[in-house]
């Protein structure tokens, strides 16, 4: 390979000129700096810092010329592992092929002349909780009291949805651990629910077990409306957001899991 211009001597002036000649959009020059500048500190053994740590987090200067060093592709194996585990898989991706792109275009330059990425591969992530896993790592969560209550209240009566959501303050047999005969969807649950329904339920006596966090509008129908709190019955929809929100870290694809995950009835056992 032949010079087409003098190689620069630090590791990010290369990233610079590289993205000066890569004819991108701001936003994707941005994403690109960012995942390029994070590969120095694996290239000196030093671990990239994460999340608030790595806001205004200079990178360490590194020779270009330590790409060529024969170390240099374990360095960055160890970097891509330890990376692995404090990000997410669509993030590592992304971080990798950003450097193999960059690399390759330091190899048509004649800036390096070898490629430390050639063998380097993203480590396979953790396998999919199976469904009695998932619930019980949801169930595991610290999460605010209605919440908690709803998915374990779930889990327990392997009720749909929308009929758990249905329920009302009067159709529970606390000391039964099920609903009233008189109620149309008839439930039962366990211990997990027994405990935390009365916490829940403390100082109302009437109304949907499963409120809002706000006060409802003002056309909401009376029976969809606390009498002591003024708020509104939960939402399917609402429901749904905070549950996959909640279980977003423990899902390797960082999507998080629907309520079905809770549904399995072996979780805890």
């Amino acid at each position: 390979m032949s010079n087409i211009s003098t190689a620069p001597v630090e590791y990010g002036a290369a990233v610079d000129r590289y993205l000066a000649a890569a004819g991108l959009g701001p936003a994707s020059r941005r994403i690109y700096r960012i995942s390029l500048l994070g590969w120095a500190w694996p290239l000196v053994d030093r671990r990239t810092p994460t999340g608030r740590d790595r806001r205004g987090a200079h990178p360490p200067a590194v020779p270009l010329a330590l790409l060529d060093d024969p170390q240099s592709p374990e360095r960055l194996r160890r970097g891509l592992t330890v990376r692995s585990t404090t990000t997410r898989p669509s993030t590592v991706i992304r971080e990798l092929a950003c450097l193999r792109a960059a690399t390759a275009w330091w190899l048509i330059q004649g800036w390096i002349s070898t490629d430390p990425v050639l063998d380097l591969a993203r480590p396979p992530g953790p396998a999919p909780l199976r469904p009695p896993d998932r619930a019980r790592a949801a169930l595991a969560l610290r999460a605010p009291l209605r919440e908690l209550t709803l998915w374990y209240l779930l889990h327990e009566s392997r009720s749909p949805v929308e009929h758990v959501l249905a329920l009302n303050i009067d159709h529970l047999d606390l000391p039964a651990r099920r609903t009233r005969p008189s109620t149309a969807t008839h439930l039962h649950w366990g211990e997990g629910t027994a405990r935390l329904l009365p916490l829940l339920l403390a100082g109302r006596t009437a109304g949907p077990v499963f409120v809002t966090s706000r006060r409802a509008p003002a056309t909401t129908p009376p029976a969809d409306r606390c009498p002591v709190t003024g708020r509104g019955r939960l939402s399917y929809r609402r429901a749904a957001e905070l549950f996959t929100a909640a279980t977003r870290p423990l899902d390797p694809s960082g999507r998080g899991w629907t309520l079905f995950a809770l549904r399995d009835r072996d979780a805890l056992t």
